[in-house]
């Protein structure tokens, strides 16, 4: 029998998740990709990937087209290096391939034994940090600053005062345990938000129905499937694009891992020997997913942080990612219904769940600056420099210098130097 909690923490994830329906093709559409077959694309990876963790992994943990990732294919791969959209897809399918290999072979096993447990917690942590930034910003409640980079924004605009109260509403459901109370705390924000611009305000923060997204009018979209197997695979394998498939591979890989293990430390989803639940199939669904997108026509999938936005309402079972892969079909033909869901109220979880993901810090040892120092770069890194995989990398680089030139060299793992080594390489490429 599917529990009430596993369903509302699935609708819950989907809600943070659901903005990757309409910011990828946005990003991915200047390519020159049809903006209407990217959006179809889009859903096709999040629910088929979102699934599959579900039914195979038996995890709660969403898949879709990452952040960060759409950016290099759209940004470095083709803008910069020149590939036609159609090679960089065959790239996207290769590395999809290539991780798949390593993620069977249990290469994986050997990388998350590298990663010292203290970073793990730091990590965890950092995420924890990077999400809640997320929300902020997406809330438009932290600003660009161009004097001191960010800066609070006005605490008389109507949308921040909505925020502000969603926010504590949510905060006091969630402390008195209310089943849902993240949910119930999005749906309350959305409420409180339509006044704004209709009776209060200037700028409306939610468009029922009358918004004009991208180039969508109203609420229905037909599904465009130009996209489907538009990939060049042979031509995406030439020599001249082998750098593009390693930084796909190896920055999903490590994405995924991290977010795995994050998410792990602070749900407590770890198996009998401490790394996280079901973890080589959950970065085989994650490698599928890549490989997926590559012919589905969209940028690689990879696990979303905003999983940890279910988890946090009691979602422990792949019941939760089937849940939200289900959630993602109807977008097919309805994705201007995101503009229901305004930022201010999505952002609200995410706030919150930062509390939630930054408990495992009290088990560092601040005391011991070999320890400490490294852990602290993660944990700062990740949301300053906006990545998950440089505030760990630069964490893992520190841990082996510092321990290295402290005599503690018996506490690196040999994989470790070949982690750092990859880094750097993929800091140059």
């Amino acid at each position: 029998m599917i529990k009430k909690t596993e369903v509302i923490a699935g609708l819950s994830s989907f809600l943070a998740c659901s903005y990757i329906v309409i910011i990828n093709p946005a990003i991915l559409s200047q390519t020159g990709m049809p903006f209407t077959a990217v959006v179809t694309s889009t859903v096709l990876v999040s629910a088929f990937g979102s699934i599959m963790m579900g039914l195979y992994a038996k995890n709660p943990i969403i898949i879709a087209p990452g952040m960060g990732m759409n950016a290099f294919f759209t940004f470095t791969a083709v803008s910069y290096m020149g590939l036609t959209y159609q090679e960089a897809l065959g790239a996207v399918f290769w590395a999809g391939v290539l991780f798949l290999v390593l993620s069977i072979f249990n290469i994986r096993e050997a990388i998350v034994n590298a990663i010292p447990v203290p970073i793990r917690h730091a990590v965890a942590a950092g995420i924890g940090l990077f999400i809640c930034f997320i929300g902020f910003q997406n809330a438009s409640f932290i600003i660009a600053n161009p004097a001191t980079l960010v800066s609070l924004a006005s605490l008389k605009d109507p949308i921040n005062i909505t925020f502000l109260i969603g926010l504590l509403i949510t905060a006091v459901l969630v402390a008195r345990n209310t089943v849902g109370g993240i949910l119930i705390g999005i749906l309350t924000t959305t409420l409180l938000a339509y006044p704004i611009g209709r009776f209060w305000g200037d700028a409306s923060a939610v468009n029922f129905g009358t918004a004009t997204l991208v180039n969508y009018t109203g609420l229905f979209a037909v599904p465009d499937f130009s996209l489907l197997f538009a990939a060049d695979i042979w031509g995406g394998l030439r020599f001249a694009f082998l750098p593009v498939i390693f930084v796909f591979a190896f920055t999903d890989l490590f994405d995924s891992l991290t977010t795995f293990v994050g998410i792990a430390e602070a749900a407590d989803l770890k198996g009998e020997n401490g790394e996280p639940k079901n973890l080589k199939k959950s970065l085989i669904t994650d490698a599928v997913a890549t490989l997926s997108a590559g012919l589905f026509g969209s940028s690689p999938g990879t696990a979303f942080i905003e999983s940890a936005v279910g988890i946090s309402q009691g979602g422990r079972t792949g019941t939760t990612a089937v849940v939200a892969g289900l959630l993602f079909l109807p977008l097919m033909f309805f994705s201007p219904l995101l503009s229901l869901i305004p930022a201010i109220a999505s952002s609200v979880a995410l706030v919150l769940v930062g509390a939630f993901m930054l408990s495992p810090i009290v088990k560092i040892n601040w005391q011991d600056l070999s320890e400490a120092i490294p852990c602290f770069l993660a944990i700062v890194l990740i949301p300053f420099t906006y990545s998950i995989t440089q505030g760990i990398v630069f964490g893992l680089l520190s841990w082996t210098i510092i321990k290295l030139f402290t005599g503690k060299q018996k506490e690196l793992h040999p994989v470790l130097i070949v982690i750092n080594l990859l880094s750097l390489i993929t800091f140059i490429l």
